[in-house]
């Protein structure tokens, strides 16, 4: 659980629980835990997936999980290790039932398989032999024998949870299965009752136990697949949390201890081996070498590390005895982070899912209005209720809710398992069925598509030493993390220049630097802020144009009165930067580059990576008008966009753009605010996120295409009377089988 301030209001807490459910079958399912537990006061929003089996809960207030746990059961439904005791405490009724009929006789899913399975083994053979003239029926008392146990044993979880469905006004595919099944067996016994000799050969008087043993048998075949598939689906995740070791080689007095993870503190020293994995998140204190990252950004070459370099929990040591000084643990962790925003993202529902389930809502209760229309149908137009009981089962038991609760979730679960493993992380499930429509892709400049470690390329004083302007220049920026203050100090220590830090620093977002200086008050910064000061550039024009030729970033340094001085700022563009563009360009996106350099270094920037559109001297504040006006278009229609930065000043053009990309390597204000984070500062993974949406929406489309079409298709057929109850259950099976393997199909893309 994680807890954060409600806005507006300091005493209400925001809580976000997840709570593991069992048993759920199909989208109905879904819904109707959903309702049950939005009936618990402080249940702010709730989202249950069918794929992972899971209900995400936010809650305003003091709200238990035991309430929550408690509502889940009400539904019908179970919470795995939730002790029987518990729930009937927690829900103030008699929740205590049994886990299954027959409690004692207890087995895992596919050993129950293999039971059903034997028991409907001679129930089938002699009826897949009668067309060959082979006439091998068990007598009728053998085929209840055999069928009892699987109607009412096996198949007693259809019973409980469809019965749970009805007391809440609702229809599941349990409910469907159970009457289906509840029709053919029965319809069974009533024929042996009219029977003249109940221990008759079959073939005297047919039955159908075969087709309601058979039927529950590919079902719970069917579920047993489709569950061994879902795991599947959650590889990705489980690889990742893999990565961190169980003990660490901890540093005391200079001896070594091995101790648990658990046991790890920020601050701690550790030794990593070569070939070992780096038990935390830490800084290397002491050594040098080699970090293969590739499961947690995707980069595939493995990273240099030194004394003062950060290095990744999770990440394998190639070749360096290193000691290691831990600045995270636990949950701070990076790939605890990861871990969390992947599982939060596949928690979420896709827009697209909302319209399924309102589809999935009245599925269940049109299916037995056709079901009952088709008993109805045959019994009046050729008089033959046998027949009409078995094509209504056939509806009941052909359909499958369970394949469209599937079809979006299971490619949203793999899709971004996928994504997570190529270094790209989807902080939620509309961010990644949003992004397959990108039509427009702005970028920042500086730190995006530039290595966002500027230099200082040049400084022209105008009054007074370079040395002093620069001194001046260091003093002023002490306090700065500003790259161009970075550039600037970097500068100064490697001329060996000495400084005096500056007072009442203020910061000028978009402009620049304030500061004073020996009780005068020193401006630094762009153009703009000169202006504002009414400070004159006339002086620096010769130098202004060389630079500007150059492509560099311009800054000036002025006191009250007069101008003192200007440098230049160059940085490199980051070596994927043009592939980038060129891959944008390949699938029809137009890119625009946003910057607040000046426009003859923007624009420099654009012609070399053939940027299509590029707009420079853009404040922060600015930045997202501009990329609402790129989301409208200048014929008036909708483009939508995407805006890819790494700084606190990109936060509000993120919000604003339909997608927002942020680099791992920005601030935390522009990852937490965008709705994709690229782990390796990539730009060329741009591309790749949108390639790998496009994949995954299709994916959907797919799936959703495939489920209607079996029950457009199967639904007339058996209720036509030409799909027999057996052949209808194998259908079904297959429905939600074919639709988790095509999503896992995602985990192949390149």
């Amino acid at each position: 659980m994680s807890a954060v301030a409600l806005t507006g209001s300091s005493s209400a807490i925001v809580t976000r629980t997840n709570i593991p459910i069992g048993g759920m079958t199909c989208a109905s399912c879904a819904s109707r835990v959903e309702k049950s537990i939005r009936k618990v006061a402080g249940v702010v929003d709730v989202s249950v997936n069918l794929a992972t089996e899971t209900a995400n809960v936010i809650t305003a207030g003091d709200v238990k999980r035991s309430m929550l746990e408690a509502a889940v059961v009400d539904a019908g439904y179970e919470v795995p290790d939730m002790k029987v005791a518990d729930q009937r405490v927690s829900s103030g009724k008699n929740a205590s039932r049994s886990p299954s009929l027959l409690g004692f006789l207890e087995f895992s899913d596919g050993v129950k398989v293999i039971i059903a399975a034997l028991l409907s083994l001679p129930l089938v053979v002699p009826m897949l032999l009668t067309p060959l003239g082979v006439h091998a029926m068990l007598p009728a008392n053998w085929q209840l024998a055999l069928a009892t146990p699987v109607q009412f044993w096996l198949g007693a979880r259809f019973y409980r949870v469809g019965w749970h469905a009805v007391k809440a006004g609702t229809g599941n595919m349990d409910l469907l299965v159970a009457i289906g099944t509840s029709a053919a067996f029965g319809l069974s016994l009533y024929l042996m009752w009219r029977s003249p000799v109940a221990g008759a050969p079959a073939e005297m008087t047919h039955l159908y136990f075969e087709s309601a043993a058979v039927v529950i048998t590919l079902v719970m075949f069917g579920k047993w697949l489709e569950s061994r598939a879902k795991r599947e689906t959650t590889a990705a995740i489980r690889a990742l949390q893999a990565l961190t070791p169980p003990t660490a080689n901890l540093i005391v007095g200079g001896t070594e201890h091995a101790v648990a993870l658990a046991d790890i503190q920020v601050g701690d020293l550790l030794r990593i081996r070569p070939g070992e994995r780096f038990a935390a998140d830490g800084v290397i204190a002491v050594g040098q070498t080699h970090a293969n990252e590739s499961m947690i950004t995707g980069e595939s070459l493995p990273v240099a590390k030194a004394v003062g370099d950060r290095v990744t929990g999770g990440a394998l040591n190639d070749e360096g005895l290193v000691d290691v000084r831990v600045i995270a643990v636990g949950a701070e962790s990076t790939l605890q982070r990861i871990v969390r925003m992947v599982e939060d993202a596949q928690a979420q529902k896709a827009p697209i899912q909302r319209l399924v389930d309102k589809v999935s809502a009245v599925f269940v209760p049109v299916v037995l209005l056709i079901s009952l229309a088709t008993l109805i149908g045959w019994g009046a137009v050729t008089g033959d209720c046998k027949q009409g009981i078995l094509n209504a089962v056939s509806v009941l038991v052909i359909v499958c809710p369970c394949a469209l609760g599937l079809a979006t979730p299971a490619a949203i679960m793999v899709g971004t398992g996928v994504a997570a493993q190529r270094g790209i992380l989807i902080k939620d499930a509309p961010a990644l069925e949003t992004a397959h429509n990108i039509s427009i892709v702005a970028f920042d400049k500086t730190g995006t598509l530039t290595e966002g470690k500027p230099t200082l390329i040049d400084a022209e004083a105008h009054h007074g030493t370079r040395a002093e302007l620069l001194s001046l220049a260091a003093a002023i920026q002490s306090g700065s993390e500003h790259p161009l203050a970075q550039a600037v100090l970097n500068a100064a220590a490697q001329e060996g220049i000495t400084f005096n830090p500056a007072n009442n620093i203020r910061a000028l977002p978009g402009r620049g630097v304030a500061a004073e200086v020996a009780g005068v008050t020193y401006y630094l910064g762009s153009a703009q802020l000169m202006s504002d000061q009414r400070i004159d550039l006339q002086a620096s024009t010769a130098a202004l144009e060389r630079f500007t030729v150059e492509g560099c970033t311009v800054s000036w340094l002025a006191s009250e009165d007069k101008l003192l001085g200007v440098f230049a700022f160059g940085d490199a563009m980051k070596p994927t930067a043009t592939a980038a563009v060129k891959a944008l360009h390949h699938i029809g996106i137009r890119t625009v580059l946003i910057s607040g350099d000046n426009a003859a270094a923007a624009n420099k920037v654009g012609a070399a990576l053939g940027i299509d559109e590029v707009h420079a001297g853009v404040l922060p504040k600015q930045k997202a008008a501009l990329v609402a006006s790129l989301k409208v278009g200048g014929s008036g229609g909708k483009s939508v966009v995407a805006m890819v930065g790494d700084g606190i000043n990109d936060a509000p053009a993120l919000a604003a753009a339909d997608v927002g990309i942020a680099m791992s390597n920005g601030s935390d204000v522009a990852i937490e605010t965008a709705g994709i984070t690229l782990m390796r500062g990539d730009p060329l993974l741009v591309a790749a996120a949108i390639e790998l949406s496009r994949r995954t929406t299709a994916k959907i489309k797919q799936n959703l295409f495939w489920a209607f079409c079996y029950n457009i298709i199967g639904i007339p057929l058996a209720a036509a009377g030409l799909l027999n109850p057996v052949i209808a259950g194998a259908a079904m099976a297959l429905s939600s089988l074919s639709v988790v393997t095509n999503a896992l199909l995602l985990r192949r893309a390149k």
